[in-house]
């Protein structure tokens, strides 16, 4: 019976259906317990379903290639979900053209003080010139943070650590700050979390409310576009 189960086990590691059916039964997993929790942010079903993935893929010795031959079916779809993010924006026009300036003056100003303040706590923490230049973008989608880092000398992988983190904090802990700081309106908690924690907070800003998930997904996409060109303004001039 046991080798007959272990056949079967070596059959399905190789399938690319184990990457795939693995990422649908933790993220419904995930969901199931973060309804459970009355939608409590410490069970965020992201962060919990990569943490299960992960333990799944080291206790069974899966490599990562493996496990993404199948996953790579669910990578596909985040561009057309990331592009369906204009739907709810365009139901928001009418606010977004009363207040476009200041809009715009937030997401500079949060890609600036993103950037400066990661690193000056590196720098504070005696962070090598690499690795601040590595933290320098943490704060934007991850393709758009690692190509920023490569261009200013970091180094891409710990970026793409720090932005998950980043993210995964946002997630988790965003809401929570907002609501101890004041911050009640939907399209400022959605543009906070936006220009904080990217994609996965966007995530979380979704689940309060249509007009902060689109105003979250507008804020990913503008301020990828000012931390591209300030970054390497600002490393030139601390320089």
């Amino acid at each position: 019976m046991t080798g007959e189960l272990q056949s079967i086990w070596v059959y399905l590691a190789a399938s690319p259906l184990l990457g795939l059916t693995s990422t649908l039964v933790a993220y419904q997993g995930a969901m199931w317990l973060f309804e459970r929790s009355g939608r409590s942010p410490l069970l965020n079903p992201i962060v919990v379903s990569v943490t299960a993935i992960a333990g799944f893929l080291m206790a069974t010795g899966t490599e990562y290639r493996t496990y993404f031959d199948g996953a790579q079916f669910v990578h596909f779809l985040l561009g057309p979900a990331t592009v369906a993010l204009a739907v709810p924006l365009y139901r928001q026009m009418p606010v977004l053209r009363r207040a476009w300036p200041v809009i715009v003056l937030t997401i500079v100003l949060g890609a600036v003080m993103a950037a400066v303040s990661a690193v000056a706590v590196g720098w504070s923490l005696g962070g090598s010139e690499k690795v601040l230049m590595s933290l320098s973008a943490k704060s934007v989608t991850m393709p758009i943070a690692m190509g920023i880092t490569e261009r200013v000398g970091g180094i891409p992988s710990l970026t793409a650590v720090m932005v998950m983190l980043t993210g995964i904090f946002g997630a988790t802990c965003g809401a929570w700050i907002l609501d101890k700081t004041g911050v009640r309106h939907p399209a400022a908690r959605g543009l906070a979390l936006g220009i904080a924690s990217h994609g996965i907070g966007t995530v979380r800003a979704l689940q309060m409310g249509e007009m902060a998930g689109a105003f979250a997904g507008l804020a990913i996409g503008l301020t990828g576009i000012a931390t591209a060109f300030l970054v390497p303004v600002l490393v030139l001039w601390v320089k």
